[in-house]
């Protein structure tokens, strides 16, 4: 996602996890009391977070994972519990800290290893595995294809990951969302179609090797997230 608007995008991202709503997203990802509406979108995003997982090979062992928009690290940790050598790697150096602070020792053959910066840095190498949760939704489509070619090339398997559906309902629920403390709102998010994101997706040839498989929508209140799974052909 090299586009300019893109790059501004990423820099809203960063503000807002980083400085902004540090201590509202600190009590969402964890099991402090929050208000009704936010505690529909933390079931949606364990619902997310779990349909994901059982996307991914049961026993990860050996196998090297990324998780791109890591947050505070719950994905990963279920993953290094598999056994997978997980790279976890999110924009905000706030959310990457209460990462380390949270996760506990991994017992067994998995590893996770914390970083600050962009997840579609190629020095972070090959993934057998990518898992891109809620970290692409708040990009258009176009951006959202590069990242996944970009991504897809150095991926030996899948590519997991969420988009914005486009819904009546999705565009009623943000402009509810307006009535949240401004402190507190996120950087808009873009729904999209399935079926225009798989155009795009089909026009990229770094991911000429992978086909749209799977998809699984969650609605939780105040959460509507479209799952989507990238394969290889012969995976």
């Amino acid at each position: 996602m090299t586009s300019p608007t893109s790059a501004a995008r990423r820099g809203q991202l960063e503000t807002y996890f980083d400085r902004t709503a540090v201590e509202a997203w600190a009590r969402l990802t964890s099991d402090a009391p929050v208000s009704r509406i936010r505690t529909t979108v933390r079931a949606g995003r364990d619902a997310m977070r779990g349909t994901l997982l059982s996307w991914l090979p049961e026993d990860l062992t050996g196998l090297r994972i990324l998780d791109a928009g890591c947050g505070t690290g719950a994905l990963s940790l279920e993953a290094a519990r598999r056994g997978a050598d997980v790279v976890a790697i999110d924009v905000s150096p706030t959310l990457i800290g209460l990462a380390r602070e949270r996760t506990e020792p991994v017992a067994g053959a998995g590893a996770i290893e914390f970083r600050v910066g962009d997840m579609l840095d190629p020095g972070l190498g090959r993934f057998d595995h990518v898992v891109a949760m809620d970290s692409l939704i708040h990009y258009a489509g176009r951006d959202i294809a590069r990242a996944l070619a970009e991504l897809g090339s150095r991926t030996n398997g899948s590519i997991v990951f969420t988009v914005a559906p486009r819904t009546a309902l999705l565009t009623l629920m943000h402009a509810a969302g307006k009535l949240f403390p401004k402190s507190d709102r996120a950087p808009a998010i873009v729904p999209i179609t399935t079926r225009g994101l798989a155009k795009r997706i089909d026009r990229e040839p770094n991911l000429a090797g992978f086909a749209l498989a799977r998809t699984h929508r969650i609605n939780s209140g105040f959460y509507l997230s479209n799952a989507l799974e990238l394969t290889r052909g012969w995976a």
